[in-house]
């Protein structure tokens, strides 16, 4: 088990455009945040979470077609991937949204819904400088053979890699 997470972080290594720090590793959960700098309002960044399709890395999707992407920016709404042939992924589910800043999901992402964890992955959102600061935090707790040690880096990778897209969607509109 852990051959996958150190094999998924040295694929990541490669081209991935930004990091998110490793907060705290514990046998039993983690946690990765990162803070950026977004040059438009907080409404305009809330607004791109919704349109994920566009922005999510395709390579860190199921379906290898982040279009395939869908997340409904309310209460009980899906982060969720439709996959060829009629299946379907739920990535996360909202667990609390307040428009213009903060969007809160919880589950398993990727990988890790194959171990007995879950997290949460939260994206604040405050109006600084003419823009927008966007510190997201992904705080995962539960069971992993071997612990959280080898999982912590390469989630903070992979999600590094999509706060970058999304700061690239909302201030060019390309990832």
């Amino acid at each position: 088990m852990r051959a996958i997470p150190v094999a998924i972080a040295a694929a990541l290594a490669v081209g991935s455009t930004a990091r998110a720090e490793v907060v705290d590793v514990q046998a039993n959960g983690f946690e990765v945040r990162q803070t950026v700098q977004i040059a438009g309002t907080p409404d305009k960044v809330y607004a791109a979470f919704s349109q994920i399709g566009h922005w999510w890395s395709s390579d860190h999707t199921f379906s290898r077609d982040a279009s395939h992407l869908s997340l409904d920016p309310v209460a009980g709404g899906c982060f969720c991937e439709a996959l060829p042939g009629g299946g379907s992924v739920m990535h996360l589910r909202v667990v609390y949204a307040d428009p213009g800043k903060v969007l809160r999901l919880e589950g398993a992402i990727g990988p890790m819904q194959t171990l007995g964890a879950t997290g949460h992955l939260t994206w604040s959102l405050s109006a600084k400088a003419g823009g927008t600061e966007l510190v997201q935090t992904y705080d995962t707790g539960g069971y992993a053979k071997g612990g959280f040690a080898n999982w912590a880096p390469p989630v903070d990778m992979v999600l590094g890699q999509q706060v970058a897209r999304l700061k690239a969607w909302v201030e060019t509109g390309k990832p």
